[in-house]
């Protein structure tokens, strides 16, 4: 590019929010100058094509150091997540103006400086579209399902909550590939049929409709699971983790991937779980883990994902949102039941 100052517009944190949904109050936008040729060593500048729009940033914007997910978000500090983006100028020999890259740290903004050393390339003639590089939803379902449950057999029980989340689509489809009979629970009759007709759950529940989430899986999932539950993928916590653990089989594996009932309250408002005796009579593994964590087998999840998708053994459901400045609502729609998915803002 001939000009060396371009002007980006990006999210910053302008006040934590301890509780409830995030709003402008909290999360602004505003534009800075970028000097490219003024980028350090080994780092690049992005243009941001797109951006994974995840619960987690949730527990980035507290304020409370309260032991989950990463980091809080300093104040004025730019927000990011997974992205993709499109090289412009290099300090690394490694990269070069034009290169798509994956990065697991792009800012919600038009431009960002990134360190090189976190990128990956991606190639973009490969058949598969940009969005689906946007992997955590997918690795974090694969970490879940094909590495806290191993060795996960065929025909194991498993049940997956927030099933039509990004992760629980991705989940479903992949204990299906491994031969297991998977039941899940929604918010919605019609993420019910599409869980079941789109992406081969057995058969699922609308959680909304069940004032008793024990009565639930005692009446749909014992269709399919007479013995009980052998895998559940929680993504939900609080009365459903409950009523899980009173369904579960012995030595059954219990994958805690979040827990979005709680994420927009004070921790002390959020419902306990009151039944962890069952873990000990029932020998049970419950195991919470963050993505980060497994980074270092991105590289393994990745090559085994695409193949799924090109072989079309795995699809996707994404939500596809157009312009930097509607982060903020792409945010909130995370934490309604119209939220289908993966949800994605495309910058450029």
């Amino acid at each position: 590019m001939s000009a060396t100052v371009i002007e980006s517009r990006e999210w910053y944190m302008a006040a934590y929010a301890p509780e409830g949904i995030p709003t402008s109050d909290h999360l602004k936008i505003r534009c800075v100058s970028l000097a490219l040729d003024a980028i350090p060593e080994q780092h690049v500048v992005l243009e941001t094509l797109f951006v994974s729009v995840e619960p987690y940033l949730r527990g980035r914007m507290t304020g409370l150091e309260e032991g989950l997910y990463f980091a809080q978000f300093n104040l004025t500090e730019v927000v990011s997540a997974f992205g993709v983006g499109r090289v412009i100028m290099s300090k690394d020999s490694d990269y070069g103006e034009g290169d798509i890259v994956i990065c697991p740290s792009t800012s919600f903004a038009e431009y960002c400086v990134v360190s090189s050393q976190i990128l990956r390339k991606v190639e973009p003639n490969a058949g598969i579209p940009l969005p689906e590089y946007l992997g955590i939803p997918g690795l974090a379902a694969w970490v879940g399902i094909e590495v806290i449950a191993e060795p996960i057999k065929a025909g194991s029980n498993v049940f997956i909550s927030a099933a039509a989340s990004a992760v629980g689509i991705y989940a479903g489809q992949l204990a299906k590939l491994k031969g297991c009979r998977v039941v899940g629970s929604t918010g919605t009759d019609d993420k019910v049929k599409l869980i079941k007709e789109e992406f081969g759950y057995d058969d699922a529940f609308n959680y909304h409709k069940e004032k008793d989430f024990d009565a639930a899986l005692t009446r749909i999932v014992y269709r399919y699971f007479p013995n009980g539950i052998d895998i559940y993928l929680d993504n939900v916590g609080g009365k459903m983790l409950e009523a899980v653990l009173n369904h579960v089989n012995k030595h059954a594996k219990v994958s805690l991937c979040g827990m979005i009932s709680g994420y927009n309250k004070l921790w002390t408002e959020r419902e306990g779980v009151r039944n962890l005796l069952n873990l000990i009579g029932k020998q049970v593994k419950m195991q919470g883990y963050m993505v980060d964590s497994y980074f270092d087998r991105f590289g393994v999840f990745a090559k085994e994902m695409e193949s799924h998708l090109k072989e079309g053994k795995i699809v996707s459901k994404i939500k596809i949102v157009h312009g930097i400045e509607n982060f903020l609502e792409s945010l909130g729609s995370l934490f309604t039941s119209s939220n289908i998915g993966k949800v994605v803002i495309q910058v450029k």
